[in-house]
């Protein structure tokens, strides 16, 4: 979950009252995983980050970010979805917004889903983009790979906090899981 670690939740919680916050109640996410399809709406390829983790080690991601306070869902992943692939990636947000998977975060080790920090709850999405995708913020590049390709060890193995398991449930989802 990569916005996790800037502690940033806006004006209205300080670093500490959200430590504070993350011990005491579940947080609020949205994974996104990036598509591109054909004129058929089938898959074509799915895009994962990579990213520099704050313990120097370079892993893959999806795009991934809190819900703010007054935020729709919407809004959530347009945010995220802009900030980790630029503002000419146009993302085609479905009108009826249901995740193919629910991803649940524990600060507990060896849990699936793992956030040491704080018990995170996660909505996941499959987002087609259509347009140029430049990776910003912490992004050092967005990698474009067809659902065989994604599903290789080498793959799954660099990616970080369950997201290996949510892009496998991702093409699960859309009749692509070898």
């Amino acid at each position: 979950m990569s916005d996790i670690a800037s502690g940033d939740m806006g004006p209205w919680l300080s670093p500490e009252d959200l430590d504070l916050v993350r011990r005491k109640v579940p947080i609020l996410y949205v994974d996104a995983i990036p598509a591109r399809v054909d004129a058929h709406g089938d898959l074509e390829a799915v895009g994962l980050l990579l990213r520099a983790t704050d313990e120097g080690t370079i892993s893959r991601a999806l795009v991934s970010g809190r819900v703010l306070l007054h935020e729709t869902i919407r809004e959530a992943l347009e945010r995220h979805l802009e900030k980790d692939l630029g503002p000419m990636a146009l993302p085609r947000l479905p009108l009826s917004l249901h995740p193919f998977a629910v991803g649940e975060y524990f600060p507990t080790p060896g849990s699936p889903f793992h956030d040491p920090r704080q018990h995170a709850v996660s909505l996941a999405y499959v987002v087609p983009v259509a347009g140029d995708c430049r990776p910003s913020h912490d992004t050092l590049e967005l990698t474009w790979l067809t659902a065989a390709e994604a599903q290789t060890p080498e793959i799954l193995g660099d990616m970080i906090e369950g997201h290996a398991t949510l892009l496998r449930q991702a093409l699960a989802h859309l009749g692509r899981l070898r």
